[in-house]
């Protein structure tokens, strides 16, 4: 007996949406110019756990006070809902970090999972510098049909304005 017309069959009969696959991962990266020299924004941000004092978006931070890789801050967001982060990597030299969401709460936050980056280098003069976050991260809702609030472009638009904030208070306390 030849199978091939109950093969097709099967596919009429069963949704090609079954076949979807998960999230794929979404990136943000942005970068801000500061007219201030790299040690001087440095030495804003590079306790891990006082984010709050320059993110605008970042009502409170807490965490260990460690500035290795096995720091941890729990950020309090304007909207009251927190996030826990862990540190993966710290270097002075480089004036850089990584780190990671270790607890997600996607009604705080439409994402389920981040590694992200942040670097300060040298800008255009040795008065100026540049600093660059970018992230790699999976919307909230990581099943085949999120909600629109929980979709890879819900995740990508907070992700970039979360970074964009930072990058502007950042500025502004620096410059002004």
């Amino acid at each position: 007996m030849n199978r091939l017309p109950l093969l097709l069959l099967s596919f009429l009969l069963f949704p090609v949406t079954s076949l979807a696959h998960g999230p794929t991962p979404q990136k943000a990266k942005e970068s801000i110019t500061i007219n201030a020299s790299v040690d001087a924004v440095w030495n804003v941000i590079k306790q891990f756990d006082a984010i709050a004092s320059w993110h605008p978006d970042v009502k409170a931070s807490s965490g260990d006070g460690k500035n290795a890789s096995d720091g941890i801050r729990t950020l309090t967001l304007k909207n009251d809902g927190q996030l826990v982060e862990s540190l993966d990597y710290y270097s002075d030299k480089d004036h850089e970090y990584n780190y990671r969401l270790k607890t997600e709460n996607v009604t705080a936050f439409p994402v389920s999972s981040y590694t992200t980056n942040l670097q300060v280098t040298v800008g255009d003069d040795a008065n100026t510098s540049m600093v660059t976050l970018k992230s790699r991260f999976y919307r909230g809702d990581t099943g085949n049909t999120p909600p629109e609030s929980l979709n890879d472009a819900a995740a990508v638009k907070a992700m970039n304005a979360f970074f964009k904030n930072g990058l502007t208070g950042l500025k502004q306390k620096l410059e002004n």
